[in-house]
C-alpha cells in the first residue's frame, strides 16, 4: 500500500496533521520529513523493528548503523550521552536548535542498534517546526537518517517532496511535505573528548558558539 503524502505548514504546523503523523510512528511506521538541512527517513527510537526497516531502506546493517536522535530540545540528552561538561552543553546550548548533529559518548540507556551497544551517540535538534513538534508530540525521540544518498546526481530527488514521495512511496508509511527542502546535510561534531572536532562540513558553522 502507498505511502500517505501529507502537507503541513512549515512555519504553523496544524496539531491534526502533526498528530495524524505521530499515530503513524506511534504504530512502529516509517516516516519521512523536512528537517533544517536535507529530508530526514525516521521512526521512533523505542521500536526496533521499525529502525530495523529503516535500515533496510538504506541497505544498512543495524549493527554498523551510524543513525542520530532527533530531539525536541537538550533535555532528552542526558537520557542517552553521559560525560557533557558544563562548557560543552553551554556551546550545544547556544547552537540548537540548528544544522548540526553533536557525537556524545553513549550512555548506558542508549539504544541498541542490532543488539550492539553503541560507543557514541549522535544528537540533532533541528531549527524546524515540523519535526521538532512531532519529536515533541510523541514523547520520544526520532532515530534519523538522512533520504540524501552518498552518490545521488540529480538533487530534485532528495529536495522536492513530490519526487521523494514517487521514490520512497512504497517504502514507507508516510511523507511528509513541508516544502522544498536542502541538500547540504548538517555538519557532524564530534565532542567525545570536550573538543568540538569536525567530523564533516555541513550546513552549520560551529565556530561562532566557540
Amino acid at each position: 500500500m502507498p505511502a500517505t503524502l501529507l502537507r503541513i505548514h512549515p512555519e504553523n504546523p496544524p496539531q491534526n496533521r502533526i498528530q495524524q503523523a505521530v499515530d503513524v510512528l506511534r504504530k512502529g511506521g516509517v516516516i519521512i520529513y523536512p528537517t533544517d538541512t536535507v529530508y530526514g527517513i525516521g521512526c521512533d527510537v523505542t521500536n526496533a523493528k521499525a529502525v530495523e526497516r529503516v535500515c533496510r531502506i538504506k541497505g544498512i546493517k543495524p549493527e554498523k548503523a551510524n543513525l542520530s536522535f532527533i530531539c525536541y530540545d537538550l533535555s532528552h540528552i542526558s537520557d542517552y550521552a553521559h560525560g557533557i561538561t558544563t562548557a560543552t552543553y553551554k556551546v550545544i546550548k547556544k547552537a540548537l536548535p540548528g544544522p548540526f548533529t553533536f557525537l556524545f559518548e553513549a550512555s548506558a540507556d542508549a539504544p541498541r542498534f542490532g543488539g550492539v551497544k553503541r560507543k557514541t551517540v549522535g544528537i540533532r535538534v533541528p531549527d524546524n517546526q515540523i519535526i521538532r513538534q512531532l519529536v515533541k508530540e510523541l514523547g520520544n525521540p526520532i532515530v534519523s537518517t538522512s533520504v540524501r544518498e552518498s552518490e545521488e546526481t540529480l538533487e530534485e530527488y532528495v529536495t522536492d517532496p513530490d519526487l521523494i514521495y514517487e521514490k520512497y512511496r512504497l517504502l514507507v508509511d508516510l511523507v511528509i511535505d513541508g516544502g522544498f527542502g536542502g541538500n547540504t546535510p548538517s555538519t557532524i561534531v564530534d565532542c567525545t573528548n570536550d573538543d568540538f572536532d569536525i567530523v564533516r562540513e555541513g550546513a552549520g558553522d560551529i565556530e561562532p558558539y566557540l
